[in-house]
């Protein structure tokens, strides 16, 4: 499993602007992800699906918010830092800015 821990990157969209934290767990074998928006309450995930690429993991997760549809995430890291984005039904591609380790 690669990228385990706390990380933390700045969004920008219509709804919301300013950083955001995610940790990404092992999940008794199998990835768990958690993500912290400042004064949003962000609904429960199902990861569906983990794929990983050398350095890159791709995340398929759902939730009740978009019922059918698939969130997808994309992070490619290195040591400390990560470039990415997550691909939202009605929002687009929501580029993950300045992304870094916290813990």
């Amino acid at each position: 499993m690669i990228g385990l821990g706390r990380w933390a990157c700045s969004v920008n969209t219509m709804f919301y602007s300013g950083d955001v934290d995610f940790e990404i767990f092992d999940n008794n074998g199998k990835y768990g992800f958690k993500l912290n928006v400042p004064d949003v309450n962000v609904p429960d995930v199902t990861v569906k699906s983990v794929e990983e690429d050398d350095d890159t993991i791709t995340a398929t997760i759902e939730t009740g918010v978009f019922p059918g549809k698939d969130i997808t995430l994309v992070v490619t890291l290195d040591d400390d830092t990560f470039d990415g984005y997550v691909k939202v039904p009605m929002f687009g591609k929501i580029k993950l800015k300045n992304g870094r380790k916290i813990s």
